[in-house]
């Protein structure tokens, strides 16, 4: 099904064919349709899947006819984060090019009198987080009366993040009649609680089971030790299947520790974390979307929503410890029917995380070692390993060569040797050395001197008596 079936207009099918699209995705179909003929609507959908498009194209045709007027804007997108806002807002750029629509942001990080600037003029569309939306309208520099059209987008991240309670007070603020759009990777109980209070008979268009993760993405685990795991970093980011990556951690700290250390290495690296301006993290998105930089370190404020094509890896530095989350970070790549690979690498205490995401998705993921051989490769064994032990038994023993005699010493002259017992000589006891035994071991104790019989006399020297050349009878 092309997208001229969905009903879209004329000018709108022209920009989304520049754009380079011409068929839609499953959640496209399942959306657009009744979106356009006003029904509210439940999307269920793993990231990746083209969910915005889903939204901002019937919204464009949508919003083609009417006028806005100052501090009242016609339609509401709310996002989570600062980052997929701003790339809702490109979506609306890019296709809405041919329809004279106008378009706020309304963010944190960014200077505020600019928003209030563009709301004063009237605006068709505003795209805004929870956050910096409650703060306006609390100064009174926003209403929000004439907004006939709400979209929740990404909701099981606002619940993540704590904006349930906004988003109630928001809904609390808008018409009663109006056509509500909710989208999210996910449903868990509270999101559904949401849906059933503020949406009017939604139609759920669920193309995929909840916390399914892509088949697209080939997803791997590698256990190691806390202190190996930047080794095997650099092993995955020096691999020939390499292109780029977007590297995610638990913690700020370890982002920017991580950055550091993989630029010492020679990785061209950028970071996005919370503690950065707007303006610099905007900033680091765009030069790795331009491959200015192959590497982005990032925090989970860059988990949901960055859509950048052809991204080769998601490397998970850090196993996340909610198992949803999981899901977004390796959305990340194997985008657009492209193919992508995630790996995560995790140790011993990471088991209980790696069971709930497995769990969750309810698949295996695939074990590999360090070096990317596969689980059931048999890893050859260190040289200074010893070997087995039934091996050493069964070897044969190689007994010490017995340490050689001393040579004999030269014999005095006979006038001066004294005579000896009598008792016949025995020869000292060789006890042979043990194997393996040392040098000091294998020392024989010194043989004692035989000692000088009391009564001896002088050896005779003179002729021999004839009576003694008799034997005894």
């Amino acid at each position: 099904m092309p997208f001229a079936d969905l009903g879209l207009s004329d000018p709108l099918l022209r920009a989304v064919a520049e754009a380079g699209y011409d068929t839609p995705t499953p959640i496209q179909k399942g959306t657009i349709p009744p979106v356009l003929m006003g029904k509210d609507i439940i999307g269920i959908a793993q990231t990746g899947t083209g969910k915005t498009a889903a939204f901002v194209l019937p919204m464009i045709d949508i919003l083609g006819e009417g006028r806005s007027r100052a501090r009242m804007p016609r339609s509401l997108i709310l996002e989570p984060t600062r980052e997929l806002a701003a790339q809702v807002a490109e979506n609306f750029e890019k296709y809405g090019k041919y329809h004279k629509l106008s378009m706020a942001l309304l963010i944190g990080g960014v200077q505020m009198g600019d928003q209030v600037k563009a709301l004063e003029k009237g605006v068709d569309v505003l795209i805004a987080t929870p956050g910096r939306l409650m703060d306006l309208y609390g100064r009174g520099k926003i209403l929000l009366t004439g907004c006939n059209l709400l979209v929740i987008d990404e909701a099981d991240r606002m619940l993540d993040m704590g904006f349930i309670p906004d988003i109630e007070e928001i809904c609390s603020r808008l018409p009663k009649v109006r056509q509500t759009l909710l989208f999210s990777a996910t449903m868990p109980p509270p999101i559904k609680k949401l849906a059933d209070k503020f949406l009017s008979d939604p139609k759920t268009v669920e193309v995929s089971r909840p916390a399914t993760a892509n088949i697209n993405i080939e997803q791997r685990l590698i256990i190691t030790r806390a202190d190996k795991k930047r080794d095997v970093l650099r092993h995955i980011l020096r691999s020939a299947e390499f292109k780029n990556a977007i590297i995610f951690a638990n913690r700020k700290t370890t982002v920017r520790d991580l950055a550091t250390s993989l630029k010492k290495s020679g990785f061209a690296v950028g970071q996005i974390h919370g503690d950065m301006e707007q303006a610099e993290r905007i900033a680091e998105f765009d030069r790795f979307k331009k491959d200015e930089i192959s590497v982005l370190v990032a925090s989970d404020v860059a988990a949901r929503g960055l859509d950048v094509k052809g991204v080769s890896h998601v490397v998970n530095f850090d196993v996340p410890w909610q198992p949803d989350d999981y899901i977004h970070r390796i959305g990340r790549t194997g985008r657009a029917g492209l193919k992508g690979i995630a790996i995560s690498i995790g140790t011993s205490e990471d088991s209980d995380s790696i069971a709930a995401i497995e769990k969750l998705t309810g698949t295996k993921i695939a074990r590999f070692s360090g070096d990317g051989t596969s689980e059931g490769a048999a890893p050859a064994a260190p040289a200074s390993e010893e070997a087995p032990r039934e091996q050493r038994e069964r070897a044969p023993r190689v007994k010490a060569a017995p340490k050689a005699a001393p040579a004999p010493k030269a014999a005095a002259p006979r006038a001066e040797q004294p005579r000896r017992d009598r008792a016949p000589r025995q020869e000292p006891r060789r006890e042979e050395p043990r194997p393996q035994e040392s040098r000091h071991e294998r020392e024989e104790e010194p043989v004692s001197e035989p000692k000088l019989v009391a009564d001896a006399v002088p050896e005779w020297n003179g002729p021999m008596p004839s009576f003694l050349s008799f034997g005894a009878s």
